[in-house]
């Protein structure tokens, strides 16, 4: 069956006009796509800003960089039918759809019921978006592309599952990577041969405490060090509010733009989802442990620090652990020398890696899949799995 064809058995059939040109505004016929991979973006009229501004930058992107429109978007607004439909929900849907510039359907009341279904049990449809990939001949060539968008940008065009996995194989773990294009100054510390220190976490004591020592070792031993706050998962106000401190005070640098903290974790996000999408496990992927690390500190209430010098050479801890080894700098400062302060971090803090610790690992419970094992970062040993259930306010 061609694409076409099964879009209109999704769309509703006597439709003739059931799209939206997301540039002109006109209404089109699903005709518009033929010939085109079709990318399915999923979600319902519920859009976080930080997500929608980030994808269609990279949309943008893409259009730009290719001389012929190969692919189209187009979005399927999913609505619980029970539910009635309001002035104010109408409202927030052309807003939302206004915003976009790919297509979209004139009302979500064309989608049809079974498919509502469909996309629900099937692709597993709960609250987070998806990017369904479809191939010219309709075929689901990727199930979510959007882990593999947030990722690599443009650069997993087309999107296919059989790309997804060829980038990860050419991928490996290191600042670059995980920074991204998020901040080119990061990129550029890490010519410049600097020391680099990200940190996070919303403990403005913790914070307080930790650059100042992190300082205090650095000019102590002529490091040349830049600190870097990015926040932590959904930033919401406290995170702002910490920002102003971190600038006031003058404690280091930090990410003003929230969207840039919010990507920065949703790319973390994605690629433990990807990874599991592709059936790896945190047994036998390094970089999905490296991931694992990452989501656990920010899923704890308390600080963490990652220091890198260069691309690869890096070591991390939860705050108190890194706090107190950096406060001892005076008993282990002469393997500095011969080790190089990386190494003799990492082996200063070995003694502070023990069994008893307790640590959280909170993953967004509508992605539709969830590994049941997981092996704690810390120790090796499985986790216990808990229900949580979170109004994410301040």
């Amino acid at each position: 069956m061609a694409r076409t064809q099964i879009l209109k058995t999704v769309i509703q059939p006597k439709e003739d006009l059931p799209l939206v040109d997301g540039v002109t505004k006109k209404r089109v016929s699903i005709d518009i796509l033929r010939r085109k991979i079709v990318i399915l973006f999923i979600s319902d009229i519920d859009v976080l800003h930080e997500e929608l501004a980030v994808l269609i930058q990279i949309y943008n992107d893409i259009q730009h960089g290719k001389s012929e429109r190969n692919f189209e978007v187009v979005w399927l607004p999913v609505v619980d039918r029970s539910v009635p439909w309001t002035e104010t929900k109408q409202e927030l849907f052309v807003h939302l759809a206004s915003s976009m510039p790919w297509y979209s359907l004139h009302h979500p009341s064309l989608l049809e019921p079974a498919v509502y279904r469909y996309i629900k049990e099937v692709w597993h449809f709960a609250k987070k978006p998806l990017l369904v990939v479809l191939d010219g001949q309709g075929k689901v060539v990727c199930p979510n592309a959007l882990h593999m968008m947030w990722i690599w940008g443009g650069l997993a065009f087309p999107f296919t599952s059989s790309r997804e996995d060829m980038l990860w194989k050419e991928e490996t773990w290191r600042l670059e990577f995980l920074v991204d294009d998020i901040d080119p100054g990061v990129q550029q510390w890490i010519r410049e041969g600097r020391f680099i220190c990200l940190y996070g976490g919303e403990d403005l004591e913790w914070i307080r405490k930790f650059t100042s020592v992190m300082r205090k070792v650095a000019l102590e031993i002529e490091l040349p060090m830049e600190m870097i706050y990015v926040g932590k998962g959904n930033p919401k106000e406290r995170v702002r509010k910490i920002n102003t401190t971190i600038t006031g005070e003058n404690l280091s640098s930090c990410w003003h733009d929230l969207v840039m903290i919010w990507f920065f974790w949703a790319r973390l996000e994605s690629m433990w989802f990807s990874k599991l999408q592709l059936g790896r496990t945190i047994e036998n992927d390094a970089i999905m442990q490296e991931v694992m690390t990452m989501l656990t500190f920010d899923s704890s209430d308390e600080g963490w620090a990652l220091i890198s010098k260069g691309s690869t050479e890096m070591v991390k801890a939860q705050g108190k652990k890194m706090v107190d080894c950096l406060s001892s700098f005076h008993i282990w400062k002469e393997n500095v020398e011969h080790e190089g302060f990386i190494a003799a971090l990492a082996g200063a803090l070995e003694p502070y890696h023990t069994h008893e610790h307790c640590t959280r690992l909170i993953l967004p419970g509508t992605t539709g899949k969830i590994q049941e094992n997981v092996i704690c970062a810390e120790c090796k040993r499985p986790m216990e799995k808990y229900i949580l259930y979170r109004c994410c306010t301040d």
